[in-house]
């Protein structure tokens, strides 16, 4: 083969764009989301290791192009007091979230044999609340009245609600949090209403339905 059919080969090779698999294991190209209010706010981009190193923390609405399993783990970070984020055994421990999500993954494939990212998308859009209440004050009275939700404070809400439920089972328990996040994202994304996150949706949508 002569230099020149050599290099033609390289550049043809340089042009390809290979499906890069979540952790080399789950490919991302197949997952579908069902809720179309969710669809421009839950990303997948395909990625090896979903790390951006904070570079849209200060762009505003900029989360929205975060892949969604980094997301998952930056709310697996806030294990410390309940009003401070970022404190305590899990403070800033990216690394490791990052691994814990990658270990309950291995555990929901071996439990159902499902693509992990396509069970932890169900899961959120089980768990994302439609409704919410706000506070007003009128006449110096104040009043609870219900409001919809964003799209983007929906999928923070699911985040959320997955984290505390995980923290809360984990803690102090020698089931590891591995495993709590397994079985927390299968049960939620068949929209078990026993789920720590999809009973926290539907006790806030119950409120606001009551505030109407």
């Amino acid at each position: 083969m002569s230099g020149a059919e050599k290099k033609n080969l390289g550049d043809e090779k340089m042009t390809e764009s290979p499906n890069l698999l979540l952790f080399r294991k789950w490919d991302l190209s197949g997952v579908e989301i069902n809720d179309p209010g969710l669809k421009t706010v839950i990303s997948l981009k395909k990625s090896i290791m979903p790390l951006t190193f904070g570079r849209s923390s200060l762009k505003r609405f900029n989360k929205t192009e975060v892949n969604i399993v980094e997301r998952l783990a930056n709310k697996l970070m806030h294990f410390g007091k309940k009003y401070a984020k970022n404190t305590g055994r899990m403070g800033g421990k990216k690394t490791r979230a990052i691994n814990t999500v990658k270990a309950a993954f291995e555990i929901i494939h071996l439990k159902t044999g499902k693509n992990p990212v396509e069970v932890l998308v169900r899961a959120i859009e089980h768990s994302s609340p439609n409704e919410d209440t706000t506070r007003i004050v009128y006449g110096g009275t104040a009043y609870h009245v219900s409001v919809d939700v964003s799209p983007l404070r929906r999928v923070d809400l699911a985040l959320r609600f997955i984290a505390d439920g995980v923290k809360e089972s984990s803690f102090s328990n020698p089931k590891s949090m591995e495993e709590y996040l397994a079985e927390h994202l299968i049960a939620a994304s068949s929209n078990d209403p026993t789920a720590p996150s999809v009973k926290k949706k539907n006790e806030l949508e119950r409120i606001a339905q009551a505030s109407r």
